[in-house]
């Protein structure tokens, strides 16, 4: 199911930005789909962060490999092994801790189909986080669930520099700029920057 706010997003973004309209244009039958179990999904998606389709593949079936049913029990056992998995340290943490969070019962994944796609992102950026949201549009964010880890996001800075900066590197700085202009839709301007890179989805 696309998310109901996926129009309205893009609409927001063609007015804005014409490399963005340019892009989405280009990508007219594909959209972010949620399927799945909540916590899969979740974990599915952060090994498929900055890496292409086939390779997000190979380290997910090695992930299956030490957790077969990819449940929150399961990783958060195998959390030690994930990195020999193919992730790098910093996305087996993520999911070491999103496991954590949902075996001792902060996250409350029972509860989404009843709440709408704001709140979901609120509760999982509380956890990200580890501490109160301040006072941002929760429906906002980036890759991590942070705008400072997606700063840091390879594929992101690869999409910015070969679209907006001829192939130059991203800095920083350009991309806080672009992020502001994309607000409150920063989410939706990153995943078709991603597609533009990789235009066949991860199927979740």
């Amino acid at each position: 199911m696309t998310p109901e706010y996926w129009g309205r997003a893009k609409r927001a973004l063609v007015r804005r930005d014409a490399v963005l309209a340019r892009i989405i244009r280009a990508h007219p039958r594909i959209a972010l789909v949620r399927r799945g179990e909540p916590f899969k999904t979740l974990a599915r998606s952060i090994v498929g962060q900055q890496i292409s389709v086939k390779a997000a593949e190979s380290v997910w079936q090695r992930v299956l490999a030490v957790a077969p049913a990819a449940t929150p029990e399961q990783m958060h056992k195998a959390r030690r092994r994930l990195p020999a998995c193919g992730l790098s340290q910093r996305k087996a943490e993520y999911i070491s801790d999103l496991a954590r969070h949902f075996v001792d019962g902060s996250i409350h994944a029972r509860d989404w189909p009843d709440m709408d796609d704001e709140a979901v992102i609120a509760e999982l950026v509380q956890r990200a986080r580890h501490r109160p949201l301040d006072g941002g549009d929760v429906s906002d964010v980036q890759p991590a669930a942070a705008r400072r880890a997606a700063l840091d996001d390879l594929g992101l800075q690869r999409a910015i520099g070969l679209h907006y900066l001829d192939g130059e590197r991203a800095t920083r700085e350009r991309m806080r700029e672009l992020g502001a202009n994309w607000a409150p839709w920063r989410s939706v301007a990153t995943w078709y920057l991603w597609r533009s890179l990789d235009p066949v989805p991860v199927e979740y």
